[in-house]
């Protein structure tokens, strides 16, 4: 399928409230002015659109929270380590 400007069309996805996780078709072109717009999925059931954003964002959340662990645990590696250094260097002077 191509757009109106004659480029073959991309699929993507919608992160929207209103369209949460709904593919759609568009030009590939990022920053020109194609009109082209056509939906690939059927549109969701009410249920679902009040659903999804909720669990977006509960992903959204924890995903934070495991990068903030992952950055507390790194610094605790490298403290232990140099722990363990200083510790060898007044046992062994």
């Amino acid at each position: 399928m191509n757009c109106f400007c004659g480029n073959p069309t991309i699929v993507r996805t919608s992160w929207t409230n209103i369209n949460p996780g709904r593919r759609f078709r568009c030009c590939p072109q990022i920053g020109t002015y194609c009109p082209f717009f056509s939906w690939v999925d059927p549109p969701m059931c009410a249920r679902a659109m009040a659903i999804i954003p909720g669990l977006l964002a509960s992903r959204n959340a924890l995903e934070q929270s495991v990068n903030a662990m992952a950055v507390a645990n790194r610094r605790l590696k490298i403290w232990l380590i140099c722990s363990w250094i200083f510790f060898m260097i007044f046992y062994f002077m």
